[in-house]
């Protein structure tokens, strides 16, 4: 594999794995949205509560609201396997001195 077509193939890998990370935050903001433990009360903005959300720590726990959990950490499942894949790619792929 040549170089240049390497660094296209990891572009466009890291277009994919970034445009699913998005997704999945913007999620997450929802899921706070429906849950009245996470809601943003002060007026100012604040990051995602990723972390509460995936460990479904006061989230709301209506049927809709964990589907929505659910196919979040399913997306940052997917993110964790692009990583993966892509460190497998690059040890298999790897040219020695």
């Amino acid at each position: 594999m040549t170089g240049e077509t390497f660094y296209l193939l990891c572009g466009v890998w890291t277009l994919v794995m970034l445009a699913i990370f998005i997704q999945a935050i913007r999620l997450s903001y929802r899921i706070e949205a429906r849950s009245p433990g996470l809601t943003n009360r002060s007026g100012f903005p604040r990051k995602a509560m990723m972390f509460h959300t995936v460990t479904n720590t006061n989230v709301a726990r209506d049927q809709e609201t964990q589907g929505m959990r659910r196919r979040m950490i399913g997306l940052l499942l997917i993110v964790l396997a692009g990583f993966a894949l892509l460190w497998a790619g690059v040890s298999l792929f790897r040219v020695a001195p």
